[in-house]
């Protein structure tokens, strides 16, 4: 590894019983592939841990929303797990934790800077904690998430004065609250493209159901589906319940 794991386990407060699970959630699959090239066999890399990680995360961030703010309603609590699992807040607890010097990564990733990549770094962190659980089961699992990316119950992050402006993954937070309230997952289209190359603007529509449908435009498709997310979630979080009698 390039870095002594001793370090990091003492950063995260957990000795592992079974190394092999700690070194595999830092292997990246350009590692992988590069060790076996020409060859048959194949050591493990670190996306199926990612892919388990993902679930447990979920499943945590919300059992500690719960317990920590029993007060706040389902579109806050889907507003806040969709900011606590997004990329751009798990990548500060990487960084955080300095996972990008534990990582393995082959030759090419590693001159393309991939120590500092916010997608390889986020998916080491979730795999990360599938390696947790697998090593010390749920309970330790629950510990890393509440101290590492929950945070402190008293921080900003859970005040009701920050569930507003400071949270700007729409896309995420209508998707979490359409999944948590059974509608069908948002669609989204580009209706319409305008403008010279350099400088075009996006129409996106999105819809939820038959009956939930925004538009809006922006100067990149992102940008607009983000301002389209936004309208609909503010109208699905101001009570309305028009798709429910829908589906």
């Amino acid at each position: 590894m390039p870095c002594d794991l001793s370090s990091l386990e003492s950063a995260i407060g957990h000795r592992f019983r079974n190394l092999e699970l700690l070194q595999r959630a830092l292997t990246h699959s350009s590692h992988v592939h590069e060790k076996t090239a020409g060859s048959t066999a194949r050591s493990a890399d670190n996306e199926q841990l990612e892919f388990l990680g993902d679930a447990i995360l979920g499943f945590l961030i919300s059992e500690a929303l719960v317990e920590k703010l029993p007060g706040y309603s389902e579109g806050q609590l889907s507003k806040l797990k969709a900011h606590m699992v997004s990329a751009a807040h798990l990548f500060g607890v990487a960084e955080r934790l300095q996972l990008g010097q534990y990582l393995q990564l082959g030759r090419g990733e590693e001159m393309s800077g991939g120590r500092f990549k916010r997608t390889l770094l986020v998916d080491a962190l979730e795999a990360l904690i599938a390696a947790l659980y697998l090593d010390a089961g749920v309970e330790r699992a629950r510990e890393f998430v509440k101290d590492q990316v929950a945070g402190d119950p008293t921080a900003d992050i859970f005040s009701t004065d920050y569930l507003s402006p400071a949270l700007t993954d729409f896309k995420s937070a209508l998707q979490e609250l359409a999944r948590a309230r059974h509608f069908p997952l948002p669609r989204y289209v580009i209706v319409k493209e305008k403008g010279p190359e350099h400088s075009k603007t996006f129409t996106i529509e999105v819809r939820v159901g038959k009956d939930w449908v925004a538009q809006a435009d922006g100067y990149s498709k992102k940008n607009a589906a983000q301002s389209a997310a936004r309208v609909v979630l503010e109208q699905l979080l101001g009570g309305q319940t028009k798709a429910e009698d829908s589906l």
